[in-house]
C-alpha cells in the first residue's frame, strides 16, 4: 500500500455507537425502540441522498430531526412532547465503540487523524468533546461546507484540502458500506470497518482493507 498522509473516520456507527439510542428509546417508548431507531437511521439516511439528488440541503441536525419525526409518526408515537427531543440531544453525547479511544491514541502517534461525516459541526464538536476526543485529532471536518452529502466526492475533497494529499494518500474509515463504496470511487484508499458483519456491497469496487474494529486497523496499517 501506500505511504499514508493522513487517516480519516467518519463518526457515527464508526467512531460512535448508534446502537446506545436503543436503550433510551426503550425507556422512552417501551417495546418499540428497535424498530423506532432502525426507522430513524433509515430515514435519516435516505433524506441525505435525496436532498443531495434534488440538489437541496438541509443540515444534517434537520434531517436527523425529520427522520425521527417520520418514524414517530409512522409507529403512531406523538412528536409534540418532550421525548423525541432527549431522543435528539444524545446524538451529542453518543459514547465510542470500546476500542476507539486508545486505538486513536496509537494511531494519532503515527497519522494526523481526522473526522469526516455529514454532522454539523455543532453536532460533531458536541459528540467529540463529550468523549474528549479532541487531543488526537487534526481536523474535523463536516459536510456543511460542500453543502451536500456523502458520497458526493465534493464532501470527500475536503479531507483532500485539509491534508493537501492525492486521494490515494488518505486512509477513509467507515463502517457504512455504502460510504466505503463512494469513498473507494473517489480514490481514496478504504478501510471498512464492518462492525456488523454486513455483506459487502456489490454497486462499487471492494475496500482495501476489511476490519472488524479499530484495532484490526491498526495492525493493518503500514
Amino acid at each position: 500500500m501506500a505511504v499514508f498522509k493522513a487517516v480519516v473516520f467518519d463518526a457515527y456507527g464508526t467512531l460512535f455507537d448508534l446502537i446506545s439510542l436503543n436503550s433510551l428509546a426503550d425507556e422512552l417508548y417501551p417495546g418499540k425502540s428497535q424498530a423506532l431507531c432502525e426507522l430513524w437511521r433509515r430515514k435519516q439516511l435516505e433524506y441525505t441522498w435525496l436532498l443531495s439528488l434534488m440538489g437541496k440541503y438541509r443540515d444534517f441536525w434537520s434531517v436527523t430531526r425529520l427522520g425521527l419525526q417520520y418514524a414517530l409518526e409512522t409507529l403512531g408515537l406523538p412528536m409534540d412532547d418532550p421525548k423525541p427531543e432527549r431522543l435528539l440531544q444524545s446524538y451529542l453525547t453518543l459514547p465510542t465503540f470500546p476500542e476507539v479511544r486508545t486505538s486513536l491514541l496509537r494511531l494519532s502517534q503515527r497519522y494526523p487523524l481526522a473526522v469526516l461525516s455529514n454532522g454539523t459541526e455543532e453536532m460533531l464538536e458536541g459528540v467529540i468533546g463529550a468523549n474528549h476526543l479532541e487531543p488526537y485529532l487534526s481536523h474535523v471536518l463536516s459536510a456543511d461546507a460542500a453543502g451536500v452529502y456523502k458520497p458526493s466526492s465534493r464532501v470527500y475533497d475536503l479531507a483532500v484540502g485539509a491534508f493537501f494529499a492525492v486521494p490515494a494518500e488518505i486512509v477513509f474509515v467507515s463502517a457504512n458500506g455504502w460510504d466505503i463504496g463512494g469513498a473507494k470511487s473517489f480514490g481514496f484508499s478504504t478501510a471498512w470497518c464492518n462492525r456488523s458483519g454486513a455483506v459487502p456491497e456489490t454497486h462499487a469496487p471492494p475496500p482495501d482493507l476489511v476490519v472488524e474494529d479499530l484495532e484490526g486497523l491498526e495492525a493493518l496499517l503500514p
